[in-house]
């Protein structure tokens, strides 16, 4: 027993000293380095057209529309783990919403403000660039029910749309967040904050939601000392999680207690910029992705989409992992990606 003990902490030291060099290699850990354009900007928005070396083959082009919550960043982590740079070898033509950093400023920022104004301005300009009457928008998590939204108010400008792992039945028990928020007080949390949620703090949310996941992290870290590629895999993610912007209080808010504790959105109650959002003037394509291991938006919030919308054409992809996996994980470049530009490429 003793000398089994005396080999794994040899075998331990062997690799902590191997971590150390390999530490000392890295000078900088960079993310999202597929090449891009700024082409439009407002406030603290940023509309980006990714580069092409060629013309692209589809005729309509894309606007990937993020969540709010952490950054766009991890469609592009790396080379090898890149939705984006899968979009862009089909042929598509990409552009991408960076929201940018909320300050003080922005405190006052509502969901009004960023469906009518901020994704309407960015449609608006796609549009007009590439002279079309409706673009194609695929879409993220919260950016999912954002664009769900905007779709159900802009039904022609939207000609299909992907969501991915998006909420829209808020009144799931499935997930913890879901059960944490219908008891929480959030205008004395956005009070608390001054009116701007820091990002920090809901990455602190995010962990408590699987506790265990540091230790994994641990571990994982532990097992990548003596692999650089291993440990670059792991320190490119926690670079995009250390990069979460903090979040306008006002449409935090709105968003938490319209959707989360009243569930407007699918009941037909939602109103936003004094309109009613009915989901069945959502009438373009639509290709609703969940992920069946996903705990922060389970399968039963996101599937409830298909039977509420007025499109006729519209199918429900099930994917096989979790709600990052969906775009880092091996599986997502091998199968989901293609799996979305053949469908787009079928309606385009």
């Amino acid at each position: 027993m003793e000398q089994k003990i005396l080999e794994e902490m040899n075998q331990l030291s062997t690799k902590l000293l191997k971590g150390y060099e390999t530490f000392n290699q890295i000078k900088e850990v960079q993310i999202a380095q597929s090449p891009k354009t700024a082409i439009y900007k407002e406030d603290k928005l940023t509309l980006y057209k990714y580069d092409r070396e060629t013309e692209p083959t589809y005729k309509t082009p894309v606007l990937i529309v993020y969540a709010l919550v952490n950054t766009y960043k991890m469609l592009d982590i790396q080379p090898d783990r890149s939705y984006i740079q899968n979009l862009l070898g089909a042929g598509l033509d990409v552009y991408l919403i960076d929201w940018g950093n909320p300050t003080k400023v922005d405190k006052f920022l509502s969901i009004d403000d960023y469906v009518n104004g901020y994704i309407n301005n960015c449609v608006d300009f796609i549009r007009k660039k590439n002279r079309v009457e409706k673009i194609n928008i695929l879409s993220i998590c919260q950016g999912g029910t954002l664009s769900v939204i905007y779709s159900s108010l802009y039904p022609n400008k939207v000609k299909n749309l992907v969501t991915h792992v998006t909420p829209i039945d808020f009144s799931t028990n499935d997930g913890l967040l879901f059960r944490w928020s219908k008891d929480m007080d959030f205008d004395k949390l956005v009070d608390g904050f001054n009116g701007l949620i820091p990002g920090e703090f809901l990455n602190q949310g995010f962990d408590m939601l699987k506790p265990m996941m540091k230790v994994q992290k641990q571990q994982t870290l532990t097992n990548s000392l003596d692999d650089k590629d291993k440990l670059m895999n792991f320190l490119r993610m926690e670079k995009w999680i250390a990069e979460s912007p903090d979040q306008a209080g006002q449409c935090f808010k709105e968003f938490m207690q319209d959707l989360y504790q009243k569930n407007k959105l699918i009941k037909g109650e939602l109103e936003v910029g004094g309109k009613k959002v009915n989901l069945k003037n959502l009438t373009s394509n639509l290709l609703n992705i969940y992920a069946t291991e996903d705990h922060l938006v389970p399968p039963s919030a996101t599937i409830p989409l298909n039977d509420v919308v007025g499109s006729t054409d519209k199918e429900l992809y099930s994917f096989k992992g979790g709600h990052i996996g969906v775009f880092v994980g091996s599986k997502s470049q091998k199968e989901l990606a293609p799996a979305v530009t053949q469908w787009l490429k079928k309606r385009d």
